[in-house]
């Protein structure tokens, strides 16, 4: 099975068995799903991927789950043109984000002031830092959207953190201008996800990784 999958996959040919790192992958995403699902009923800020998605989803009357997962294939096809090879991970990221996020937000209240936001906020950031370190500590390839800033870094040879900035920078205007969430919470994304992975990263990590460049989950 291994070998099969190698052709069409990076898949990792040493370490932990695939059963573990795909069970592993799954409920890290899951838990982001869920962490994502919170951070929307806060209604106080989203990160700039996220706030693209709720921007897209109020301009075309699509779930946001669903919007997630048409963008998230949408930017595998950009792959293509990346000579990025897929990870296992990546197509079940690209599908079981979308849809938790589509069933945990209709269990979820909304916040009902600004004060009860920023305690969801809080709370999803810690639950998404957890769901990120399973995901990158399953080792089965970025997320899409991480896909597309590794690749744009190996074709343009521009410094990641350039690249990874000037991408963010775009999908948040373009979800601002569509309507989506901007404001504290997009702040406190940005200043604490990095911490929190790198603190919770080695509970998961099955490959020993040291620097994970997927800090969205996406």
């Amino acid at each position: 099975m291994r070998r099969f999958l190698n052709t069409i996959f990076e898949v990792p040919r040493t370490g932990a068995p695939l059963w573990k790192r795909v069970v592993l992958v799954e409920i890290g995403l899951i838990v982001c799903g869920f962490a994502f699902a919170i951070m929307l009923q806060a209604a106080i800020g989203l990160d700039p991927w996220d706030a693209f998605h709720l921007g897209l989803s109020k301009a075309t009357g699509v779930s946001i789950g669903l919007v997630v997962v048409i963008v998230g294939f949408a930017v595998m096809f950009l792959w293509i043109f990346l000579k990025q090879k897929l990870g296992i991970g990546t197509i079940l990221n690209a599908i079981t984000i979308g849809l938790s996020i589509d069933f945990f937000i209709t269990l979820i209240p909304k916040a009902p002031d600004f004060w009860w936001g920023l305690g969801y906020f809080i709370v999803a950031i810690l639950i998404n830092g957890l769901g990120i370190s399973m995901y990158i500590g399953g080792g089965l390839g970025p997320g899409p959207r991480d896909g597309l800033m590794t690749g744009l870094v190996r074709i343009t040879q521009r410094p990641l953190w350039l690249v990874r900035t000037a991408i963010e920078v775009v999908v948040l205007g373009l979800g601002w201008i569509m309507g989506g969430t901007v404001g504290l919470g997009t702040v406190i994304y940005a200043f604490s996800i990095g911490p929190v992975v790198h603190v919770m990263l080695p509970w998961f990590n099955l490959d020993k990784v040291k620097e994970p460049e997927d800090l969205e989950g996406h």
